[in-house]
């Protein structure tokens, strides 16, 4: 493929390893929106306890960080599609236990942790591989439009994932959790399919400096680092996923099919601005650029915290969307860019350490504030956070902040 055929967005879209990369993609997105849902409302509606939302999260994380050094090991020194296929079988299995729990009453809330902490111990090993995947299916020039058309699937999911989940929800959890099963079933079934991907196998035993690697690297590179670790901060404190199901119950009086929508708008704004980048990505001001949205991810958290009025609430969460997408594009495309093959599997564990302890224990320090302040100041002190960091990193981080162009040759292992 020619860089010019590259610059056409349907030329990804004839490209049969991407467009089955991109339904796999599709199809684990969508089943992990609706189990988000179906955790979220039912481990509510059992205890009514905003701390046990944020042990939800705590449960996938703890696995996902302990393990994800060593599998981004694993992902360079084994074939990453082998490596996918097992993760979406073990996602697979949690959800259907999860199901056969529900439906014969024998489910109970630590069980329920338990298979979350499964989850999360599959994801572990599925982020970064799925990751350093998509580098070796499509040519380098196409990376940044393959980096957003994925982005793009991903968010649909997002919307219609939580959306199904709540209609789903409303004939029992075990509708939701068969669901999920049948979406990461489909995914396996077309991980097989995959074609193998160019690849440079890592032939490096593993020892404390192999698989610390990733994090020299990341270190190293200071652009990088700052990226990361923006989006991880700013997701952290401005993240207000997890409690959402009580703004949904007991604030905007929406039920289930309401949470649903409230899971469903950021990805909304974030669909918007992640189908404009797959046309026109950015080409220049990309450093800017990702301090601006992360500035107005934080402003939107703060709106959202304090409405009571399910129009402005959707707003507001669709425009935290928008700027995190943008800020998801950066970081993605900054890290698959300067970053060689071989360590494409520590860096992108890294990176997963850095999203997953923004995203899983966001949750956490999410339940844990709204359990001592109250679930509008907890959000609200979050957002306020966010705007914090974004001054503080524009400072520590004079190099991200003067990032022009993505597509730097990248460095020497």
């Amino acid at each position: 493929m020619t860089a010019e055929d590259a610059s056409v967005p349907v030329s990804l879209r004839r490209h049969r390893a991407f467009t089955l990369y991109w339904l796999i993609t599709g199809c684990a997105s969508t089943a992990s929106q609706v189990m988000s849902v179906a955790l979220g409302w039912q481990v509510y509606a059992l205890t009514h306890d905003p701390l046990d939302l944020g042990l939800i999260g705590l449960a996938q994380f703890i696995p996902a960080f302990l393990l994800a050094l060593p599998a981004g090991h694993a992902v360079d020194r084994y074939r990453r599609r082998t490596i996918l296929r097992c993760c979406l079988a073990v996602d697979g299995t949690a959800a259907l236990l999860l199901a056969l729990g529900s439906a014969g009453g024998w489910l109970r809330i630590e069980a329920v942790f338990g298979l979350a902490a499964l989850i999360g111990a599959a994801r572990a090993f599925e982020s970064p591989a799925r990751s350093a995947l998509l580098a070796g299916l499509v040519p380098r020039e196409s990376l940044g439009r393959a980096v957003a058309w994925n982005s793009s699937v991903q968010q649909v999911a997002t919307i219609v994932g939580p959306a199904l989940g709540g209609l789903l929800y409303g004939l029992g959890a075990a509708a939701c959790y068969a669901a999920c099963t049948a979406a990461w079933g489909t995914g396996l079934a077309l991980a097989f399919f995959l074609p193998p991907a160019a690849q440079a196998i890592g032939r490096e035993k593993p020892t404390l400096r192999s698989v610390l690697a990733g994090l020299e690297f990341i270190w190293r590179r200071k652009e990088i680092l700052g990226a990361v670790s923006l989006d991880l901060f700013a997701v952290l404190l401005g993240g207000a996923a997890a409690l959402l199901p009580i703004y949904a119950r007991d604030i905007l009086l929406a039920g289930p099919f309401g949470l649903g929508l409230l899971r469903s708008a950021p990805a909304v704004g974030a669909l918007v601005v992640a189908a404009t980048l797959a046309r026109r990505p950015l080409e220049h001001n990309n450093g800017p650029a990702m301090f601006a949205a992360v500035a107005v991810f934080g402003i939107a958290t703060c709106i959202f915290a304090v409405s009571h009025n399910m129009i402005l609430s959707l707003a507001a969460l669709a425009a935290m969307g928008a700027g995190d997408m943008v800020s998801v594009f950066v970081r993605q495309s900054l890290v698959q860019l300067r970053t060689p093959d071989e360590m494409r599997g520590r860096v992108g564990a890294v990176n997963s350490i850095f999203i997953g302890t923004s995203n899983q224990l966001g949750e956490f320090e999410s339940g844990v504030t709204a359990a001592w302040f109250g679930t509008v100041p907890a959000v609200l002190i979050g957002g306020i956070g966010t705007l914090v960091v974004v001054g503080l990193w524009a400072l520590l981080f004079p190099g991200l902040r003067g990032v022009d162009r993505l597509d730097a040759e990248a460095p020497a292992a």
